[in-house]
């Protein structure tokens, strides 16, 4: 017995040092830790339990008979994180550089088949790339697994992948059809054809950090929702973000002990909105003085910046925040910032997840630019995304609210449950200004009778009394008890019960 013993030990020391003390040491001058250190990052200490340890491929074609090890190259299990289960792959760049074949993708399928039965987050761990080419189409047919499994989780549990180094080819689209991509700055890449594909077909010469870094893929592409300095701080963040979540689509977000008061008030929020309405403000002050502690979890942050999303609590209970950001762009809405606000909001609603808006928008982007990019169909995103949310929505107007952006920033008229506006809130058609030209034109040029004009027009529209007396705003509220408020609605909307009409799926305007 005791040699037997011996063995597993022995077969288990070897399958946990990966491709080698070697690759193991080269991985670290990267900067990168291993599969099972990010693992051990990642989960509460001492939780993690490995499936398949031993698991080695049975490819014969180009030497890989003799190119065999333990787990090949992707490490996976199940732990918990602050007490609630996941399930977790980290690919191992130290095997075969974690390349994809078709037991590597049987490792992964038995993780999400797990996760998907017992109803628990997914977390992918990708530093690989792609998929191994000396098993031709078997590791293609793995990748479709995978696929397949990523789209019938998605809405069901919760799937993070957190992309700690390359990145490349058939990997990068299962993370694409996850939730929430987050990459390391400098040492992660996502490209479907990497720099050298690229100059071959198109000439085009660029470099990696160029076709696929973390900072493109914040910032410009949108692929990415955030991007961390190194490992340890993406595993800590994820722990973090894991803790705002709810473990699936039928289960509530865990209430986390909350010491800030509920009915707490903050005069300063009486002077946030200044008295010029073309003077920008940071909406990120309001939210912070809104959620429980300034705890906020931005999502996409450096992206289409003229919106904020990300996640908060109030009274110790997820909810999604979704602002325009006068900061940018004076918070107008055009497709990037559209997109971006339309995907968050469907999967706060997938996950029960109640949405708080805050509200201060001229309008659209006008444009060549916007137009022929498809500025209506991407704004049609964004209110089929309120309009078929049946989570609580309380919306908060603090300034602006004109023309069409009204109606889609989470307007009564889209079903929102409780509709405030600030004493400041202007719902309108349009600005006075703009306003009286087009229906006072004949006086364009008699600047008393325009001035007139725009007096009366702002007296009678630019304010939040007119839709306040339509019901069309529940309440106008003093700014400073803005957190109160909002409390006292999730309160009376905890057990709300709305449901769509039945469908197979709906066909938002992709």
């Amino acid at each position: 017995m005791s040699q037997i013993l011996e063995e597993l030990e022995r077969r288990r020391a070897q399958a946990r040092v990966g491709g080698g003390e070697q690759r193991v040491k080269a991985q670290h001058a990267r900067g990168k830790l291993t599969a099972r250190e990010r693992i051990a990052a990642f989960l509460d200490e001492g939780s993690f339990e490995e499936f398949d340890m031993f698991v080695q491929h049975r490819c014969t074609d180009f030497g890989m008979q003799d190119m065999k090890m333990p787990g090949d190259g992707v490490v996976t299990g199940s732990g918990t994180v602050n007490g609630r289960v996941v399930y977790v792959f980290a690919k191992d760049f130290t095997v075969l550089g974690g390349s994809l074949s078709w037991t590597h993708a049987q490792k992964i399928i038995k993780i999400q088949d797990m996760a998907l039965k017992n109803r628990a987050p997914v977390i992918g761990l990708f530093d690989a790339g792609g998929a191994r080419i000396q098993e031709g189409v078997d590791a293609l047919g793995g990748y479709g697994e995978v696929f397949q499994r990523n789209v019938l989780a998605s809405g069901v549990i919760p799937q993070i992948s957190v992309i700690l180094g390359p990145c490349a080819g058939g990997d990068v689209y299962s993370p694409a059809m996850t939730d929430f991509i987050f990459m390391v700055r400098d040492r992660s890449y996502m490209f479907v054809t990497g720099p050298e594909v690229v100059r071959t077909v198109t000439n085009e010469d660029v470099s990696a950090e160029d076709l696929g870094s973390a900072h493109v893929h914040t910032s410009k592409s949108s692929i990415a929702d955030g991007a961390y300095d190194d490992d340890v701080e993406a595993l800590l963040q994820m722990r973090r973000l894991v803790d705002f979540l709810p473990s699936n689509n039928i289960s509530e977000a865990p209430e986390i002990d909350n010491y800030d008061p509920w009915d707490r008030v903050d005069m300063s929020l009486d002077t946030l909105a200044p008295d010029n309405p073309n003077k920008p403000y940071d909406m990120k002050e309001l939210i912070l003085k809104c959620v429980d502690e300034g705890d906020f979890f931005e999502i996409q942050e450096a992206f289409a910046k003229n919106i904020i999303v990300g996640f908060g609590r109030i009274e110790g209970r997820t909810v999604g925040i979704v602002a325009n950001q006068p900061m940018v762009l004076a918070g107008v809405l055009d497709s990037d910032c559209s997109r971006k606000a339309a995907r968050f909001v469907r999967f706060c609603d997938a996950f029960g997840i109640p949405i708080v808006t805050f509200v201060d928008v001229p309008g659209f982007l006008p444009g060549t630019d916007q137009e022929y990019g498809g500025l209506i169909k991407h704004g049609a995103k964004l209110l089929f995304a309120y309009a078929e949310a049946t989570v609580p929505k309380v919306t908060i107007i603090t300034r602006k609210a004109y023309g069409g952006a009204y109606d889609v920033m989470g307007s009564k008229h889209l079903r929102g449950d409780m509709n405030y506006a600030w004493p400041s809130a202007q719902i309108a058609v349009m600005g006075a200004k703009g306003a009286v030209e087009i229906i006072f034109r004949k006086d364009i040029h008699d600047r008393e009778k325009i001035a007139k004009h725009t007096k009366d027009y702002e007296d009678r529209f630019l304010s939040p009394f007119v839709a306040a007396e339509r019901g069309f705003i529940d309440e106008v509220i003093m700014p400073h008890s803005t957190r109160k408020r909002i409390v006292k609605a999730l309160r009376m909307l905890r057990n709300k019960t709305l449901e769509n009409p039945w469908k197979k799926h709906d066909n938002i305007p992709l």
